[in-house]
C-alpha cells in the first residue's frame, strides 16, 4: 500500500476532474454514501470496527480517483472561459521551475513571480502576462519590459484550462491519474505535448 499522504483525485459525476483530497475526505465521501463510482487502481484498504451482527471487520477501499455525486455548479465553464486562480506553486509547475529569462532551474524558494509587462506599465497580474523567474532576473528586469532590459523571454505565458490547473497543483500524481488528467487536456495543450516528450512536473 501507498503512503497515506498519496492524494486521491475527485471528480463530479460526469468526470470532471474537481481537486485533490486526502485519504481522511475520501472515507468520509465514502462513508456518507457520496462516491457515486470509483476508478484507477485502490490506494488504501482501511480496517474499521467490528460488526456487531456478522462479526466481520469493516473495511473501507480508496481508489485512485473517486466520482462524487453531482456537478459542480461551474463545471459548464471548466470547458470554455475558465480562468484558475493564480498561485506561484502553479505558475512555478507551469513553467518546470525554470527562470524564463536565463532557462536555469531553480527550487520554489529561488524563484519569483515576474509580470512581463510590469505593473508599473499597467501590466495585469494574470496567468497570460506572468512568468517563472529567478530573483537575479527579475530584480535585473525590474519595471521594464523585456525588451526594455534586453532579455529574452523563452516561452510565451499561457492560461491553463481548470483539468491542467488540477494537474499542476498535484504531487506524486500516480499513472492512472494522469491518464485520467490528460485525457481532460486540450487537443492543442502545452502541458499535453511536454507529457508526451516524457516531461513532467518539478517534484
Amino acid at each position: 500500500m501507498l503512503p497515506l499522504n498519496q492524494q486521491v483525485l475527485r471528480t463530479d459525476v460526469s468526470g470532471m476532474p474537481l481537486e485533490w483530497i486526502g485519504y481522511q475526505e475520501a472515507v468520509r465521501l465514502i462513508v456518507l454514501g457520496q462516491v457515486r463510482y470509483a476508478l484507477g487502481s485502490v490506494l488504501y484498504s482501511l480496517h474499521g470496527g467490528t460488526n456487531a451482527i456478522s462479526g466481520l471487520q469493516t473495511e473501507i477501499s480508496v481508489n485512485a480517483i473517486l466520482a462524487s455525486h453531482g456537478s459542480h455548479p461551474a463545471g459548464s465553464r471548466f470547458y470554455r472561459r475558465y480562468t484558475p486562480p493564480l498561485s506561484n506553486r502553479a505558475l512555478f509547475r507551469r513553467d518546470q521551475n525554470l527562470c524564463l529569462y536565463c532557462g536555469v532551474q531553480f527550487l520554489d524558494r529561488d524563484l519569483s513571480r515576474d509580470h512581463v509587462k510590469p505593473l508599473a506599465q499597467r501590466g495585469q497580474d494574470c496567468w497570460t502576462n506572468v512568468v517563472t523567474a529567478c530573483k537575479r532576473c527579475n530584480n535585473h528586469k525590474g519595471s521594464m519590459t523585456p525588451e526594455q532590459a534586453g532579455m529574452q523571454l523563452l516561452a510565451i505565458p499561457f492560461a491553463p484550462t481548470h483539468a491542467e490547473y488540477v494537474y499542476l497543483q498535484g504531487r506524486r500524481i500516480l499513472a492512472d491519474q494522469m491518464d485520467f488528467l490528460v485525457a481532460h487536456f486540450p487537443r492543442n495543450s502545452v502541458l499535453r505535448r511536454r507529457l508526451e516528450r516524457g516531461e513532467g512536473l518539478i517534484a
